[in-house]
């Protein structure tokens, strides 16, 4: 079964920095984009960034020059370092991948999401 799996979250001043992991378990055929995000009390989740499978990265505005998302296909994980943090950027972020795996019949692809990591940065 494929599952993702998160860690690094946690308490941080304002100016800080913390460093998300999301790890991709379960037998897959293929790990394609991969992305972050983030969902603040009473607000939409939104984008965060994402990454291709190429290694090409897109940021949201809001983290651009702070954020920096990076992979390691090797170990089907997913990173997003994240630096200069403000308390706005208080939020759950989750990892989400698009993953090709074999359902036993044909290959398959499917998003996943992670369970989410909690990040608060206080001021």
């Amino acid at each position: 079964q494929v599952q993702l799996v998160e860690s690094g979250g946690g308490l941080v001043q304002d100016g800080g920095s913390l460093r998300l992991s999301c790890e991709v378990s379960g037998i897959i055929l293929m790990l394609n984009a991969m992305g972050w995000y983030r969902q603040a009390p009473g607000k939409q989740r939104e984008l965060v960034g994402t990454i291709t499978s190429g290694g090409s990265t897109n940021y949201a505005d809001s983290v651009k020059g702070r954020f920096t998302i990076s992979r390691d296909n090797a170990k089907k994980a997913v990173y997003l370092q994240m630096n200069r943090l403000k308390p706005e950027d208080t939020a759950a972020d989750y990892c989400s991948a698009q993953i090709t795996y074999w359902n036993g019949r044909v290959p398959h692809t499917d998003d996943y999401w992670g369970q989410g990591t909690q990040v608060t940065v206080s001021s």
